[in-house]
């Protein structure tokens, strides 16, 4: 039998995952951190979601590490992955779709002023908000891989204004594209909605900051679905106190759990959500991972693969 497949995570035993993998795969020597990794130089393809610092590293004969998650950051924050190992993420549809509801239900939720008519009909009061057509409500997608490129999709063919920041120029079909330091104010200034779904690099990091809230106009709202790492909390509070910014709906977060006394849980423009956005989805995530330990045993090309310098 080849080597050993580990599944490296706190939150679950892991076992719908050996159950998806044995029938493309045959029987495998498949170990949990629940169930026990036994020997541990036996393993040779971990799936892993933040795992603790030393565990990947203790795997002497490791040679490819799956990030059960589209984002990556929590593999590469203080060197937990042993140099010159492969590092391959999920390509999930079923997860990558989850995402891009979350921004539309929010920015929707915004754009038609249900918060104001929530509040009209606890006081029974028949009261008609101001009606703003969607080509007069610009979105910018902030980021613009697999997970980016599907919502800016969706939200254009809803028929609202959308446009796209990236590191690098990239050109998508019915998407203004803006890259780069020099394109990154332009477009913050034409965007009301602004959606993150960045990678979190050395970059990106506390890229969201109050340069960043005072080029966006006057009463932009903010959905942040990637890390909260993105985002300096006292900059945006400072945004929503002084009325620049009109809201945020949160997913993601410095801390998490979220603090109990963080100002973002009773913030009246603050929604929060526990980190649920997307959600890995084991059906529609496994191809991809067979396709790589295929691979991976026949000496051939990985997929999915992340350039550990550029952290994604």
């Amino acid at each position: 039998m080849a080597g050993a497949i580990a599944y490296i995570s706190k939150d679950t035993d892991g076992l719908h995952w050996q159950k998806i993998l044995e029938p493309a795969l045959g029987p495998i020597d498949f170990r949990t951190l629940r169930g026990g990794l036994g020997n541990k130089d036996d393993i040779e393809i971990a799936l892993a979601w933040k795992p603790d610092q030393g565990v990947l590293g203790s795997f002497k004969n490791l040679k490819m590490v799956v990030s059960l998650g589209m984002g990556v950051d929590h593999l590469f924050a203080d060197n937990r992955v042993p140099p010159g190992v492969a590092v391959t993420r999920i390509m999930d549809d079923g997860l990558i779709g989850q995402m891009s509801e979350y921004a539309i239900y929010w920015a929707l939720r915004h754009h038609r002023d249900i918060d104001r008519y929530a509040a009209s009909q606890k006081a029974r009061s028949w009261k008609v908000e101001p009606f703003k057509d969607t080509i007069h409500r610009r979105i910018g997608i902030m980021g613009l891989g697999t997970i980016g490129q599907d919502t800016a999709a969706k939200f254009a063919a809803l028929g609202f204004p959308t446009a796209g920041w990236s590191r690098t120029a990239k050109t998508l079909p019915g998407i203004e594209t803006f890259h780069g330091p020099d394109g990154l104010a332009a477009f913050l200034a034409r965007t009301d909605i602004l959606v993150a779904v960045l990678p979190l690099t050395r970059e990106t990091q506390g890229i969201l900051n109050a340069k960043a809230f005072a080029a966006l106009p006057t009463g932009a709202y903010l959905i942040n679905m990637a890390r909260g790492a993105h985002v300096v909390d006292a900059d945006l509070l400072a945004a929503l106190e002084s009325g620049h910014l009109s809201g945020a709906a949160l997913d993601v977060f410095n801390t998490e759990p979220l603090p109990a006394d963080h100002p973002y849980w009773t913030h009246p423009k603050v929604y929060v959500t526990p980190h649920v956005a997307g959600s890995t989805n084991p059906r529609t995530a496994a191809p991809g991972v067979i396709e790589n330990i295929k691979r991976l045993r026949a000496g051939q090309p990985l997929i999915n693969t992340v350039d550990p310098k550029a952290g994604y």
